[in-house]
């Protein structure tokens, strides 16, 4: 979980290749109103928000069921992260933390992405940090970053 531009989609994805699970991208489950809102340079609210929550946690429950998945996701809120936990066993969250000045660089330098870097302020700004999370920094290597979420769950590759 953190912030657009803070490398969820990369580590996610490399998790998810070391220990075998699938991997999640929520973007990909956003409805298409959600999307044209944030191109148009419109942060999303909490009402916005909730169907996608919903099929986010639809999904996380499926997967909960068997194998279990990686989900790459903002998360900013603490009710969106109890949302999207509800009803789903041994979640796990990792914080992807990094500074405003290093995340917006990241984001002017993204091609083909709806999430524009204007709109990070309004993400910072409806940012909780749950003190519960796996905090890894993110000016650290992506195979560093994965190896300390791994040592911190015990998880081998």
């Amino acid at each position: 979980m953190g912030v657009s531009g803070s490398g969820k989609t990369l580590i996610g994805q490399l998790l998810s290749k070391q220990v075998n699970l699938p991997f999640y991208d929520a973007d990909d489950f956003h409805p298409k109103a959600n999307i044209i809102k944030m191109k148009s340079g419109h942060p999303l609210n909490d009402h916005d928000r909730q169907n996608w929550l919903e099929i986010l946690n639809d999904k996380l429950i499926t997967c909960s069921k068997s194998t279990g998945a990686i989900l790459a996701c903002s998360a900013l809120k603490e009710k969106y992260r109890q949302q999207l936990s509800s009803q789903v066993d041994h979640v796990h969250w990792v914080y992807l933390d990094g500074t405003y000045e290093l995340i917006r660089s990241r984001l002017e330098n993204r091609k083909d992405h709806f999430m524009k870097a204007d709109l990070l302020k309004s993400q910072f700004h409806d940012l909780e940090i749950p003190d519960y999370a796996i905090k890894v920094d993110i000016r650290l290597f992506p195979q560093e970053m994965a190896d300390k979420i791994r040592a911190e769950l015990n998880i081998l590759s």
